[in-house]
């Protein structure tokens, strides 16, 4: 008996090492792959990027380490376009929630291209959102047509939980009765939800956080990582960021970052883009990875001072 108990002890006790040692987050890109090919049909055939707004920070807060020098974060939503409809990937944000990211500093707004995001809001045949914070989401929460917008967007249980009970500010706060009208799934670690395209729970910036994988018709890869990080810089040197105002699961970040790094070096079929990285869209967008659709006007002044916004 005392033997048994022995071994039964050991094995509990290298069960719970186990568990200890296990990684705050990881996912598979063969699993994610898997998941994206569950619903048939024809693959979408390009990304298209919309910058509505910008906030004028210093590379340091959005990359520990990184130098104290002006840097701008792009605002911005994705439609990823299949041949018989569109699919949306954050919804933008009015003048009055972008105000609240400036801190009392009036930042670029760019109503024309804000204009953009709402109408292909509209059109959408699905909207998901990559976290629950005010520039991804608010353009789905906020409005007169909020509840017309409700039926076809998909929010998950994390991210309506924090948008009722402690949303990024008062403007996206959603009562029980509201977060009713939007269907809200709740997933393990993925899901598919159009050909080619799977989310990915990946909590650490908000609770909500997710990313999203998108396999092109031509067999390109796009994968929308939100705000995992706010500068590709933060995925290639595996930091996060140093930006007081923002409270993240550090670990569960530091290990989507280890392994976004680890898909950059290995897999070169497959673009990971962050949501703020004007100077990484601005590439991607020259290469053809993604697409500005047009026309649209952008305010080209250079950032001047450092403004700590909010995220």
């Amino acid at each position: 008996m005392l033997s048994r108990l022995l071994v039964f002890v050991v094995l509990l006790g290298a069960s719970l090492a186990a568990q200890g040692s296990a990684p705050a987050w990881s996912a598979s890109i063969g699993d994610i792959r898997a998941t994206a090919s569950l619903i048939p049909g024809r693959k979408p055939t390009r990304v298209n990027i919309y910058t509505f707004a910008e906030s004028r920070r210093t590379k340091n807060f959005s990359v520990k380490g990184a130098p104290n020098e002006p840097s701008v974060q792009a605002r911005t939503a994705f439609e990823v376009v299949y041949p018989d409809g569109t699919v949306m990937v954050d919804a933008g944000m009015d003048l009055q929630v972008h105000r609240f990211f400036g801190r009392g500093v009036e930042e670029p707004y760019f109503p024309a291209e804000a204009a953009q995001v709402e109408k292909a809001v509209a059109a959408a045949r699905m909207i998901v959102v990559t976290h629950e914070h005010g520039d991804h989401v608010a353009g789905v929460v906020r409005g007169a047509n909020a509840a017309t917008l409700a039926g076809k967007t998909v929010l998950t249980r994390g991210q309506v939980q924090t948008l009722i009970n402690a949303p990024q500010m008062p403007e996206i706060t959603l009562s029980e009765a509201d977060a009713a009208r939007y269907r809200v799934v709740d997933y393990d670690k993925y899901m598919p939800i159009a050909p080619g395209m799977a989310l990915i729970k990946s909590p650490g910036h908000t609770a909500g956080s997710q990313m999203v994988f998108v396999a092109l018709e031509d067999g390109r890869e796009l994968l929308l990582i939100g705000d995992s990080t706010w500068h590709m810089d933060g995925v290639r040197q595996m930091r996060g960021k140093d930006a007081p105002w923002v409270k993240e699961d550090e670990a569960a970040v530091l290990a989507q970052l280890t392994w976004l790094n680890g898909l950059e070096k290995t897999e070169k079929n497959l673009v990971a883009v962050a949501s703020h990285d004007d100077e990484q869209h601005a590439e991607l967008v020259k290469r053809g990875v993604l697409t500005r659709p047009g026309p649209a006007r952008r305010d080209t002044t250079p950032p001047s001072g450092p403004t700590p916004p909010r995220n």
